[in-house]
């Protein structure tokens, strides 16, 4: 008998809180139920078959007969809680089709309208006297400013391919080592941590990877394929998954037909391995966030329209990338495509002009 590894427990006077974060379940046992599992925790082969607590220890998941390996991931405990237990987002239903998430999605908007808007912003509350500031300059054709100013989330894509060549600009310039900056490093630059993106990194580390999901890309067959940075290449990991994409992204089946996409990764070995303290976890989604931001501008410079989602169906997705049990872990979905640029689904549209009330 083990106890299960991954439990926290919280004291609530008058008993306390076990949560299994891995399962998103949660216990509260009183003095009895606590002291026992004490005992358990202090010695597992104190497990009686004919103790009714101990089965009950047993039937909710606290106590487990399977071996559970432990993964040396170098991080602490306070980040592997978080991490693991955000992971799989629970849900009492993945819509199966894009009529399904349209409903639940609506739905989901209707109760949360329904419900009190949070109070205004703390400094907008206080503020006495607004500084009016100038109106933007003129921005010259082709600047970045008008990429920023054209780049918006998109929901319907075409069947379009995308092309090799747009593909190997949108992943030089978000994830690989530039080699325009090579010669932008001095002395005080430690070996080992010179390489540069376009994005900043925590540490220069450059934590987060990708893998692109592709689907309907010229010169590459269907499937899942790492990026190297280094030598800015693919390489094959798996075929395209039988479901469609949206299985993938929590049932958001609006996305199926888009062409490529990249799964962004974050390398928590990498980032241990300098900074060994909880923080340091916040800054894998920081990176991971400017590595999305400039594929969407690189995507939209390129006239290509874009999507992005941090709802992952986390564990189909590790297995799809080889990286079960591994310390480099996805974090974010990024895809592009040609548009018609509607922010709405048409399944969505005709379901909401279907519930408007008829004036």
């Amino acid at each position: 008998m083990q106890i299960n590894s991954y439990l926290f427990i919280l004291p609530r006077t008058p008993g306390q809180i076990v949560w299994d974060y891995k399962n998103h379940r949660q216990f509260e046992l009183n003095l009895e139920y606590s002291t026992r599992l004490a005992q358990l925790i202090s010695n597992p082969d104190l497990y009686n078959d004919n103790n009714r607590i101990d089965i009950q220890l047993l039937n909710s998941g606290i106590l487990t007969t399977s071996i559970q390996d432990t993964i040396d991931w170098g991080w602490d405990e306070l980040s592997k809680i978080f991490h693991i237990g955000t992971k799989n987002i629970p849900c009492e239903y993945v819509p199966q089709n894009i009529h399904e998430w349209s409903r639940y999605y609506l739905d989901h908007c209707t109760e949360v309208l329904e419900a009190p808007a949070p109070n205004a912003r703390l400094t907008e509350r206080q503020a006495r006297e607004l500084i009016a500031l100038p109106e933007p300059s003129c921005l010259p054709k082709d600047s970045l400013a008008n990429v920023l100013i054209g780049r918006k989330t998109c929901r319907t894509f075409t069947d379009e391919a995308i092309s090799l060549e747009d593909v190997g600009t949108l992943l030089y310039l978000s994830l690989g080592y530039l080699h325009e900056r090579e010669n932008d490093v001095d002395e005080t630059i430690v070996e080992g941590l010179g390489a540069r993106r376009s994005s900043p990194s925590g540490g220069g580390l450059n934590a987060c990877e990708g893998f692109l999901y592709v689907q309907n890309v010229s010169g590459l067959q269907p499937g899942l394929y790492a990026y190297h940075s280094t030598n800015h290449a693919l390489s094959f990991v798996n075929p395209a998954p039988d479901s469609p994409l949206g299985q993938l992204l929590c049932g958001q089946h609006f996305i199926n037909n888009l062409p490529v996409g990249l799964f962004i990764t974050a390398r928590f070995d990498k980032l241990w391995w300098k900074y060994e303290h909880s923080r340091a976890y916040r800054m894998a989604y920081v990176e991971a966030g400017h590595i999305s931001q400039t594929f969407q501008l690189v995507a939209t410079a390129l006239g290509l329209n874009t999507w992005l989602t941090g709802a992952l169906t986390d564990d189909q997705v590790e297995t799809l990338l080889g990286l079960e049990d591994n310390a480099e872990q996805p974090l974010f979905f990024v895809g592009c495509g040609h548009s018609d640029g509607q922010v709405m689904c048409k399944e969505l549209k005709d379901l909401l002009s279907r519930r408007e009330p008829q004036q």
